[in-house]
């Protein structure tokens, strides 16, 4: 079953709104009147590590900031990708996977990663039907995997692990909500996906997990991803952003039940669901991310190592640039 906020924003795109909005009105900054604070619009899709834009508006620390936050809710990251691809958005939480595909798309428009939002550590999984042993057992099945990059990415890396490519199994293009009941009835032997979809899957017990990110250490990272003709203009506000993600991070170690009821209700899952889920993510303060988000650190390594990865399994051409980093947001915001 679509939860009621994914079944709404289906509905919006379908009646093409989006396509209608400018950049300036869907999610730039609305400038009115002198002294009147900055708004944004941040694209969100159902992730634990993307609450926290929602708990900063949610909790008025955005406003606290001299920022009004705007969340706007996508079905899921890949809808994400292309409304950042038509224009409607100037910036997005993604994985870098996702990134990468980004300046692949559209070069020129190649994103600045600003803020690393998590490391997925167990988050992003493969659950598979109780008929299957082994990932072995996959070769010549039908897999369900998202219209991202995202899908593919970390199936290759777990089929890797057992000699076999993507080439031998049947990749099945299926939006994340739909996952759990194409698990359900049969129509795919496994699901590459992530919570809250991979605990509704997980709820009738038809499937159990095989593998996840742990697997795969400091390869998938979702991150804050601006155009970089926006950064150029509105750098005073991304930073502003920046602090209020990190304040509402500070909220939720303070006061986690709160924390968690809210970010619970808005993904569907159960209090317990939703902690469960976090703990497949790693989250980074201000002062850590600073080291990481140097030109030639970790982030920007990680980037090089995921485009090297896509190219290799031709889920991108050769030759696209990688995102830039840059760690002056963070400390600037610090």
């Amino acid at each position: 079953m679509i939860p009621a906020p994914v079944r709404s924003v289906y509905r919006r795109i379908c009646r093409g709104s989006l396509a209608a909005f400018s950049v300036a009105a869907a999610v730039g900054v609305l400038t009115g009147c002198q002294g009147q604070r900055p708004s944004i619009d941040v694209p969100v899709s159902n992730w634990p590590g993307y609450e926290y834009m929602y708990l900063a508006h949610k909790l008025g620390l955005d406003r606290r900031e001299g920022l009004e936050l705007k969340p706007l809710q996508f079905p899921d990251p890949q809808t994400i990708v292309h409304a950042y691809l038509r224009g409607d958005v100037p910036l997005a939480q993604l994985t870098t996977v996702e990134a990468v595909d980004l300046c692949s798309r559209a070069p020129r428009r190649c994103p600045v990663i600003v803020l690393i939002l998590d490391e997925s550590r167990g988050g992003d999984q493969i659950a598979v039907a109780r008929s299957i042993p082994t990932l072995a057992a996959l070769k010549g099945e039908p897999v369900a995997v998202t219209f991202s990059t995202l899908g593919p990415y970390v199936l290759s890396r777990a089929l890797d692990q057992v000699g076999l490519a993507l080439s031998d199994v049947r990749l099945q293009n299926i939006p994340l909500a739909q996952m759990p009941d194409a698990l359900r009835k049969g129509e795919v032997k496994a699901a590459v996906f992530f919570p809250p979809f991979s605990d509704y899957a997980a709820r009738d017990g038809v499937s159990r997990p095989l593998f996840d990110s742990r697997a795969i250490p400091g390869e998938v990272f979702d991150v804050l991803a601006v155009d970089p003709q926006y950064l150029a203009r509105h750098g005073d506000t991304i930073t502003k952003l920046i602090r209020a993600w990190a304040a509402a991070h500070q909220a939720a170690r303070q006061n986690p039940a709160k924390a968690i009821a809210l970010a619970a209700q808005r993904e569907q899952l159960s209090p317990e669901e939703y902690r469960q889920a976090e703990q497949g993510l790693v989250y980074f303060s201000l002062e850590q991310q600073g080291p990481m988000l140097q030109p030639g650190g970790p982030l920007a390594r990680n980037l090089k190592a995921v485009q090297a990865v896509q190219e290799r399994l031709k889920i991108m051409g050769s030759g696209a640039p990688v995102p830039t980093v840059t760690p002056r947001f963070v400390e600037a915001a610090r």
